[in-house]
């Protein structure tokens, strides 16, 4: 039977491919019988109203297209209502996509979830701000070096891709000290200087780093990873694990879980899902089961 579903397109998405790839999914999500509203925009905010809209007048899924950034959209719209989530996994990080099984980079593969796919029920990361608004996150929020590192490349328009993001790394590294930081998880509260504080409800980010390994997407817990201060000689040795998730087991490394999470520090803003997402202090907790996604049907016993 066909679905109404509801289509958001980044369209700088792949290297500025989505727009094509968006066309590609629309064309295949209707050859199977769905119908489809197109609800990309020129930006964020207006995809985000247009699917607004589209949610109150009622779709059966909300399709997104494009990397985690679009993901987070998806999220935010979707978390905690029945609406039921489709990503279509077309942008560099792809960490969500990859946490829940998705096709990566094979459009035709992830538009046919939506007709062959099973819903599951995952956690997202609900923080809620001064004015009583809910933000929320998939995967992982970063808030320290990664997270200034992130603000640095964003306001660069070029080299784009991730040489963008190294050099930036490079650039902060040579400027970067220590964070004084206090973490409460689940009301115990410890203070350290760290060179970063991630809180993850998945396990990676950016493009695969595993930064929290053990973090699952349906355990109704937080995976809180802090990386106390080191050398950046010791910093330099250290990264590169991160991508194969053994950089947990390194002395300057704490994990911990808790259901709800509190980072303080001074002049940092967080990230979530690559997102630009809120200045610390804040306050993050674990919603069980307050997203339905649509994933292979292998995957969902």
């Amino acid at each position: 039977m066909g679905k109404r579903v509801g289509l958001v397109v980044n369209p700088t998405a792949g290297r500025n491919r989505g727009a094509a790839l968006g066309l590609v999914v629309a064309a295949r999500l209707r050859s199977a019988g769905h119908e489809v509203l197109e609800l990309g925009d020129e930006s964020y905010d207006a995809a985000r109203d247009r699917a607004l809209g589209a949610i109150s007048q009622g779709v059966d899924v909300l399709a997104v297209v494009g990397g985690d950034g679009m993901v987070h959209l998806g999220v935010n719209l979707a978390a905690d209502t029945k609406t039921t989530l489709a990503v279509i996994a077309a942008g560099t990080g792809n960490d969500v996509a990859r946490a829940l099984g998705l096709p990566v980079h094979d459009p035709v593969r992830a538009a046919d979830v939506v007709t062959s796919g099973v819903p599951r029920t995952v956690d997202a990361a609900r923080h809620v701000d001064a004015h009583g608004a809910s933000h929320w996150y998939a995967g992982v929020l970063g808030a320290g070096f990664d997270s200034l590192v992130t603000e640095r490349a964003n306001a660069w328009t070029w080299p784009r891709g991730r040489m963008r993001y190294n050099l930036a790394v490079a650039r902060e590294l040579a400027l970067f000290r220590p964070i004084p930081y206090a973490v409460t998880v689940d009301g115990t509260r410890h203070e350290t200087r760290a060179m970063l504080v991630v809180v993850g409800n998945g396990p990676s980010y950016g493009g695969g780093m595993r930064v929290v390994p053990d973090a699952r997407l349906d355990d109704g817990l937080l995976d809180v990873m802090v990386l106390h201060d080191i050398s950046t000689a010791e910093f330099l040795r250290v990264f590169p694990r991160v991508f194969r998730g053994t950089h947990v087991t390194h002395p300057a490394v704490t994990v911990v879980r808790g259901r709800e999470v509190t980072l303080e520090a001074d002049g940092i803003t967080a990230y979530a899902d690559g997102e630009r997402f809120a200045p610390l202090p804040l306050t993050v907790e674990a919603v069980p089961g307050a997203l339905t996604v649509l994933v292979p049907a292998t995957d969902v016993a």
